[in-house]
């Protein structure tokens, strides 16, 4: 049993998967296999949470922004998306037990991508050994703004706004805020994940590239933690 077991377990955690490209740079390799690494810790990383007692993680899986991408690495991610969420994450989902939920703009996703990732969404709902939530197309404004379009196509009076209704209108609002935010790469910004939810997330910026990213890293971060002393501006 690691030491991190012991101590101030979070509840949820969010992962911005930063420098697959410069990981494959740096190696002299095309992008895509930078992509392809870092898919592969994708699928690693949701059991060596859990198994330490984590029972949400959040991974931001491609930007709002990322279509503005070349247009070749684009369609290798939606590939990359499409065999997750209808092969490789669904199969594990089901081995291993977890939910997966998809947090973004889905509608503007190619093909039959949107269908999938409701089917594998439906296919999971009752799993309980915890939450993989796949942020795909998503934006922390894109996800306030369609949360005030709904609220006003649903016709809510001024004065029923509040918090807790603005929350209720997120992607998943029923999750729980991100104890901790980690982001791989050396980037020392969130670049729009999770704005609403994050306000008082622990941040971890990790120097290493995603696809270098490892179980110990999981303890590190677990380890420290544990040794915060979180505020909530008292």
């Amino acid at each position: 049993m690691s030491e991190a077991k012991n101590k101030n377990i979070p509840v949820h955690i969010g992962i911005i998967m930063d420098g697959n490209r410069r990981w494959a740079k740096e190696r002299n390799l095309p992008a895509f296999e930078g992509h392809a690494k870092g898919y592969e810790k994708m699928r690693s990383a949701p059991a060596w949470f859990f198994s330490r007692g984590v029972g949400v993680v959040s991974f931001y899986a491609f930007s709002t922004e990322n279509w503005n991408r070349q247009q070749a690495e684009v369609n290798y991610l939606m590939k990359l998306l499409e065999q997750a969420v209808e092969t490789n994450l669904r199969e594990q989902a089901q081995k291993e037990g977890f939910k997966v939920l998809i947090s973004g703009r889905l509608e503007e996703l190619p093909g039959d991508l949107p269908a999938k990732c409701l089917a594998v969404a439906a296919e999971t709902k009752a799993n309980k050994n915890g939450v993989v939530n796949l942020c795909l197309n998503y934006g922390g404004r894109a996800e306030i703004t369609d949360a005030v379009r709904k609220m006003i196509k649903n016709k809510v009076e001024p004065e029923q706004v509040h918090e807790g209704m603005i929350k209720k209108y997120l992607y998943n609002g029923d999750l729980s805020d991100p104890d901790i935010i980690i982001r791989t790469s050396g980037e020392q910004r969130l670049s729009g994940f999770l704005t609403w939810q994050s306000v008082y997330s622990e941040l971890f910026f990790l120097k290493k590239y995603w696809p270098d990213f490892e179980e110990t890293d999981v303890e590190a971060v677990l380890r420290e933690y544990a040794e915060r002393q979180r505020r909530y501006g008292a």
